[in-house]
């Protein structure tokens, strides 16, 4: 299974509800008309909540960038359903698909990559943070640090830290939590990234997890769950550049589901 991830930032000007209303209301059901032209298995939009939990999962570790408006996810079954793709009707539908995104995203400032995902707390992979769900999804963006490869990075991040989260999963009352790798093998990234002007690289991958809101807001009056955090942001230490990534919950809105 392959997966796009775009992190989007809304046009200078725009209001963040009024961005994820244009996307949710006009550009996911554009994305639904194209998907079997384009052999989309699976289409997720993302939207970041406003929520006072996003300001403390920064300051637990000493202040992040700036966190994203949403992210657009989509899932191919496999390469081939992606090269297959690349016809004169998928390129049509993918340049009807960037006109509509130049309308609410801006999209120099929004980077995408293509990823494979290792589930490593995955007890119902159908579970989703829908807008009416007491769940919501943490996605953290993550950058390796500068004395490490991209690969020593994802190396500790999978082998030592996935590990070690699946130890102490039970403390946070998580749900469900997937990492998500960055893959630099997968044809098409650079031409779809030219098209669209991107200047923010990629990032190493992200790390994403479902929680019951109400159990994130009373963590810090836990002491098992509080000892968890601690866990764990001490081993994000060893690994992840926290000024040049970020963390933000968000509800999803499912349009494409093939599974």
């Amino acid at each position: 299974m392959i997966r796009l991830e775009f992190c989007l930032r809304r046009k200078p000007g725009m209001s963040r509800e009024d961005f994820q209303q244009y996307w949710r209301t006009v550009h996911g059901p554009l994305v639904a008309k194209h998907s079997v032209t384009l052999g989309i298995h699976r289409y997720i939009q993302l939207h970041t909540k406003d929520d006072p939990i996003n300001d403390g999962f920064a300051s637990a570790r000493g202040g992040m960038e700036p966190i994203y408006d949403g992210v657009a996810e989509l899932w191919w079954k496999s390469p081939a359903d992606l090269a297959a793709a690349a016809t004169p009707a998928g390129s049509a539908a993918m340049n009807e698909l960037l006109e509509d995104e130049r309308n609410f995203i801006d999209l120099p400032q929004s980077p995408m990559w293509f990823a494979y995902e290792y589930p490593q707390v995955n007890p119902n992979e159908y579970i989703i943070a829908h807008e009416h769900s007491p769940l919501v999804k943490l996605f953290f963006c993550l950058r390796h640090l500068p004395n490490q490869s991209l690969e020593e990075g994802q190396l500790y991040w999978r082998t030592n830290h996935g590990p070690l989260i699946r130890g102490v999963s039970q403390g946070f009352r998580m749900q469900r939590y997937l990492q998500v790798h960055y893959m630099n093998d997968i044809p098409g990234i650079e031409a779809m990234k030219a098209a669209r002007g991107t200047v923010t690289p990629p990032y190493a991958g992200h790390a994403e997890a479902w929680f019951n809101r109400a159990d994130l807001m009373m963590m810090n009056d836990i002491p098992e769950a509080r000892r968890a955090m601690e866990i764990a942001v001490e081993d994000e230490k060893i690994f992840i550049d926290f000024q040049r990534s970020t963390g933000f919950i968000g509800k999803e809105h499912t349009f494409i589901d093939r599974r």
